[in-house]
């Protein structure tokens, strides 16, 4: 594999137990909470903290503690932004840029031009760091990291430090320049939001271990357990028993607190099992006081609104089902659909839960 293989397992002085693989031309988010590890774990890939366990990347092995190879983290080819940027302010732009090549001066100094145009800082090369904004910053740090030819590129929080439309602007920036880069990178973020984006997968991590990795829509809609589902914020997450099953359709019913509901079933749990259950905002469907249909029959639950939260034109409903008033289901809507259906603190509507949007788990 030409991309970049990482194998750590050590107690101090952070506790890791981490597998995982980023392919060329792949992006992978590792997501979770403060404290869980993913900074430790650049720091590892960059040779700037060494671990037990093993590192190749593009074929070339940085790190095998059974063979006693540790390669220093200059001979590392990785192209690292981190979270504050770490520019020098006494430097140009340019200057600071050029610091990433190896080339004569004159040679670093053209390639440093071109990265800076493919970043959309041309005109700027002569700007010291303190008068850009915190986007155009990052800008500049993201080209010296390239401007190493790297064999990985690691980026640290690299969007925490702007404001939101910012954020916005350098993400579609980074999904179009990652596009010309067969490069594997390692993007550390908070943001559920941005590793959607921009992310092939998402690892999620937490107490130093992988809980999951996979798909962006998997991990954040299908997690393996109420503790992956708490860490990517799903908020309808229930307890449940499973109450009947039918193996030739692969469906089950589940008792839980707000009444039955039926699912797609899931080998190993047979009638009597207790499952947690999670259904993501998107899977509820509002039932329409605009054209009532006859009957909604898939898994129909009836409540009231107990909030209503708008957001970017979109509405997010929470609602207190009848049969179980102290729970609460959430569901998004687009904001005209809310308006054009009256909807307010207090009144009561009818949801359905989608069948394939209910997601069983491990226990």
């Amino acid at each position: 594999m030409n991309g970049l293989v990482v194998e750590i397992r050590q107690r101090r002085p952070a506790p890791l137990d981490i597998g995982l693989e980023c392919r060329e031309g792949e992006l992978l988010a590792l997501v979770g909470p403060s404290g869980s590890g993913k900074t430790t774990l650049l720091r590892c890939i960059a040779g700037l903290h060494r671990p037990q366990g093993r590192i190749v990347c593009g074929g070339e092995v940085w790190l095998d503690s059974g063979a006693r190879v540790a390669l220093p983290s200059q001979r590392r080819r990785v192209g690292f932004v981190f979270q504050d940027y770490a520019l020098f302010p006494h430097l140009t732009v340019l200057e600071n840029v050029a610091l990433g090549c190896r080339s004569p001066r004159n040679q670093a100094l053209a390639k440093a031009r071109q990265w800076l145009a493919r970043v959309h800082l041309s005109g700027l090369e002569e700007r010291l760091p303190t008068t850009l904004s915190g986007g155009q910053q990052q800008r500049v740090a993201l080209a010296r990291a390239l401007m190493r030819d790297p064999a990985v590129i690691l980026l640290d929080e690299p969007f925490s430090a702007v404001d939101q439309v910012t954020r916005r602007r350098l993400r579609l920036e980074m999904a179009e320049l990652r596009r010309g880069l067969q490069l594997p990178i390692v993007l550390v973020t908070h943001d559920l939001e941005e590793a959607e984006m921009l992310a092939d997968r998402i690892a999620l991590i937490h107490h130093g271990r992988i809980l999951q990795q996979g798909l962006p829509r998997e991990v954040l809609q299908r997690p393996v357990n109420s503790e992956a589902a708490r860490l990517v914020d799903i908020r309808n997450l229930f307890r449940g028993r499973v109450t009947a099953v039918d193996e030739a359709r692969g469906r089950c019913h589940l008792r839980w607190p707000g009444g039955e509901v039926e699912a797609n079933w899931r080998k190993g749990l047979p009638p009597g099992t207790s499952v947690d259950w999670c259904i993501p905002p998107s899977g509820l469907v509002l039932h329409s006081r605009l054209r009532p249909s006859r009957g909604v029959r898939e898994n129909p639950v009836k409540g009231r609104i107990v909030e209503i939260v708008h957001f970017g034109g979109h509405a997010q409903v929470i609602l207190a089902p009848a049969s179980a008033p102290q729970l609460r289901l959430y569901l998004d809507l687009p904001l005209h659909v809310a308006e054009r259906n009256r909807l307010a603190v207090g009144e009561g509507i009818g949801v359905s839960l989608l069948i394939d949007s209910i997601h069983l788990m491990e226990d």
